[in-house]
């Protein structure tokens, strides 16, 4: 039960939901989005340990949180793609209100709202694959991508010698 404490504190820190006394999302809804989030993320980063994730039964195991086996990077990773999400359906709930009202010489325009959960919203996102990529370019060492033209490539090339390669044909 301590990922819901954790991972929940973090994500309502990154969503700015922090008003106890009047949440904008409840604890069972940003729970069953984190569950949702942690299965999106496994489907697209390998991570060291494996989790299971079952969503309807609001169960991750094993705890990414415990001490003894902490998984900061599954943490974080999870958290923010939470926070994409939860902005994202704020970002759909508030466009479905916005309006833009003029009678006369008032006017009541609830658009920029939108406009800056949207900014918000796309910034999360935008976090979040950040994060992905460096996890991803610094999660497992020693692999590298040689080409034709890199610099460790050259002397594969140069020793095997046909009419085709070599010093100067």
């Amino acid at each position: 039960m301590s990922w819901q404490n954790e991972m929940g504190i973090i994500v309502r820190h990154l969503i700015n939901d922090l008003d106890s006394s009047s949440y904008t999302f409840t604890n069972d809804r940003v729970e069953e989005a984190i569950l949702v989030s942690a299965q999106l993320v496994s489907l697209e980063v390998d991570f060291e340990q494996t989790y299971t994730i079952e969503v309807d039964g609001s169960s991750l195991s094993p705890d990414p949180t415990a001490s003894s086996n902490k998984d900061d990077s599954f943490i974080n990773l999870v958290c923010l793609r939470t926070g994409c999400l939860l902005l994202g359906s704020e970002v759909k709930t508030n466009a479905l209100s916005a309006m833009a009202i003029k009678d006369g010489p008032s006017s009541i325009d609830t658009r920029g709202i939108v406009a800056n959960l949207h900014i918000l919203h796309g910034g999360m996102c935008e976090k979040y694959e950040d994060a992905k990529m460096q996890y991803k370019l610094n999660g497992v060492v020693g692999q590298a991508v040689l080409g034709p033209y890199s610099p460790g490539s050259d002397a594969v090339a140069r020793a095997n010698m046909t009419n085709r390669s070599g010093w100067f044909e």
